[in-house]
């Protein structure tokens, strides 16, 4: 039986990474917004290669396989957010500001989605809380409280170790 284009694309998504730096590229979620899934790939890879050295943002882009101007644009909010430091110049580039052990994946996704007590409600019908639940509310809320202590309680020092 003949394979069609879908059936090749969507297993592709699920074949496991060739030992390259393809390993960083994070298989595509709706928990996160295509630019906060780019924030943490390039995070996890600082921290898991030399977290020392200063990395040039078109080595990250490549390496990472991410747009260089738009990944320009996530590697100076980091800075701004106090995540990455950066310094200017011909020798120059970005590097995390802090030990990996000590920056949240909140911190890394936070500049870009509110992966903490979303306002409003899953379904879109509103204000949606315990006094005026939705059809889903009792289900979603602890499921909710539980991703947003994940992205507040892991920090990047535990997805580097994993893939260095």
């Amino acid at each position: 039986m003949a394979t069609t284009s879908r059936a090749r694309r969507s297993n592709r998504s699920r074949d496991v990474p060739a030992a390259t730096e393809d390993h960083l590229r994070f298989a595509p979620s709706s928990l996160l917004s295509q630019t906060a899934e780019y924030a943490l790939r390039v995070a996890v890879y600082l921290a898991a290669k030399a977290p020392e050295k200063l990395w040039r943002a078109s080595e990250l882009a490549r390496v990472l396989h991410v747009p260089a101007n738009y990944l320009s644009k996530i590697l100076h909010q980091l800075t701004r957010t106090d995540v990455l430091e950066s310094k200017r110049g011909r020798d120059g580039g970005f590097r995390l500001a802090r030990p990996a052990k000590e920056i949240t994946l909140a911190e890394v996704v936070g500049p870009f989605d509110r992966t903490s007590r979303r306002p409003g409600c899953l379904l879109g019908v509103g204000a949606c809380n315990a006094k005026k639940p939705c059809a889903l509310h009792h289900q979603w809320k602890p499921l909710s409280d539980s991703v947003t202590a994940f992205f507040e309680k892991t920090h990047l020092d535990t997805l580097a170790s994993s893939t260095r």
